[in-house]
């Protein structure tokens, strides 16, 4: 059956059957975002080998897992600002290539004499983290423009969730290179894969206006959906207007939704870094783990979490199109995730370690249902802001993980126990519940004064 199917009669309508080019986009960025959380991981996977060989201690080597973060969230809202004024295809690319060359090069730390190996492995996991800054914001305007409101809680779920399969996909295969082919091998490999996303990226991605692939049908149901079809058509560089004055930051943080919107996804990720972080420690130190038990046992959540991202965004989509509500559809998966979430508070007082971690599983199943900030973002942010809107968004909430793992070392340094941490890290879940609920109100476009 072809797409196009001529009409007798009076007329010369043609019904096109609408292509599913979106589809393919978010498949693409799924894989993008991917290989993006396996680049900020290498260090973590080829770590431990490279200390070894290097000389590093722990204080150096925390150090320089540090770097990506603080150069991440400091970079956001340039970063946004960029995506804005020269849109997002030019950006994002450029991103890509960039962060992939310095993941590279830290494979060649330590053979060049004249550079200190931490000062270099320092600013090359700092260089990582701001060129990585504008995938998220990227991302957001992406869907923004590529889908209509009733899919936005899908295909955000759907690149979100690509955090949890990161972990399964891309540890086994840097710990198997790591162990075949040392670990350097690792940054050239994962430096590698980011290239070759990065022509993937620059064949495939276009405004939908603009798609070769495309047809009128798929464009108008993205657009009577809401889809910011002509996003990306407004010109470059000069032709663009600068988004990042004080007066639109002004904006955006004088806004109580925006506010707290953004303060619902710092509490959701102080959730995510103590997974990242201090989780696997927890096992070996309070529960007894080995390392490799804990390695495994750190794999149930993961995919869990994996699951519940992809179930939230469908059930989201699919209340919004039974309700027409966006309040019901994107708080209501939020409130139950987050109710679900709260039961890591539940392991301070439970011996067995299969039972912390199904809880722990059941945890992160919560925190994927209620991951739906990158959707809301898609609904809220300004037209002319949804860069530098998504980098605000993506500061705030990344700044979980500068405060997550100092607050939690400090707690279990007074206490001598994870007791108080699960505590401090489920109340956060509530605090999620109360910003989306009280403080947000109304989920609606922000619109420009």
């Amino acid at each position: 059956m072809s797409d196009a199917t001529s009409l007798s009669g009076g007329g010369h309508a043609t019904l096109q059957r609408p292509t599913r080019v979106r589809y393919g986009v978010i498949a693409l960025i799924f894989v993008i975002t991917s290989i993006n959380y396996a680049d900020r991981a290498t260090f973590s996977i080829a770590g431990n080998a490279a200390s070894g060989e290097l000389g590093l201690s722990p204080v150096q080597t925390g150090f320089i897992l540090s770097a990506f973060a603080w150069a991440y969230v400091l970079a956001q809202i340039p970063g946004g600002a960029l995506l804005d004024r020269f849109g997002t295809k030019k950006i994002y690319a450029g991103a890509i290539a960039i962060w992939s060359v310095f993941t590279a090069l830290q494979g060649l730390v330590g053979l060049i004499a004249a550079l200190p190996v931490v000062t270099m492995l320092f600013a090359l996991r700092f260089m990582v983290g701001m060129a990585e800054a504008p995938s998220f914001p990227g991302n957001a305007r992406l869907v923004a423009a590529w889908f209509p409101g009733a899919e936005r809680g899908t295909a955000s779920a759907i690149f979100n969730s690509a955090q949890y399969f990161s972990l399964v996909a891309f540890a086994p295969l840097m710990g198997w290179l790591v162990h075949s082919f040392g670990w350097r091998s690792v940054f050239w490999v994962m430096g590698a894969l980011g290239l070759a996303a990065t022509a993937l990226f620059l064949r495939f991605i276009h405004s939908p206006a603009r798609h070769p692939s495309i047809n009128t049908a798929e464009l108008a149901h993205i657009e009577a959906g809401g889809g910011l079809i002509h996003m990306e058509d407004g010109g470059t560089g000069a032709g663009r207007v600068s988004t990042f004055t004080w007066n639109n930051v002004r904006q955006l943080l004088a806004n109580r939704m925006m506010l707290g919107i953004y303060l619902g996804q710092y509490c959701i990720n102080v959730l995510t870094y103590f997974f990242v972080t201090w989780f696997p420690i927890y096992l070996v130190k309070e529960r007894g783990l080995n390392i490799m038990e804990a390695g495994f046992a750190a794999a149930a959540p993961a995919l869990c979490g994996f699951a519940g991202g992809l179930a939230g965004g469908y059930c989201s989509d699919l209340i919004l199109k039974r309700t027409g509500s966006l309040d019901l559809a994107r708080k209501g998966p939020l409130v139950a995730g987050m109710l679900l979430a709260t039961l890591i508070i539940a392991c301070v007082w439970v011996e067995a370690e299969w039972l912390v971690v199904t809880l722990m599983a059941v945890a992160f199943f919560g925190k994927g249902i209620a991951s739906l900030g990158w959707a809301v973002m898609a609904d809220v942010a300004p037209k002319q802001l949804a860069g530098l809107s998504g980098g605000v968004f993506n500061m705030f909430g990344n700044v979980a993980g500068i405060v997550t793992p100092i607050v939690v070392g400090y707690i279990v340094a007074a206490t001598g126990s994870f007791d108080l941490a699960l505590v401090f890290v489920g109340a956060h879940c509530l605090l999620t519940i109360f910003a989306f609920t009280v403080i947000v109100g109304p989920i609606r476009r922000l619109e420009l004064a």
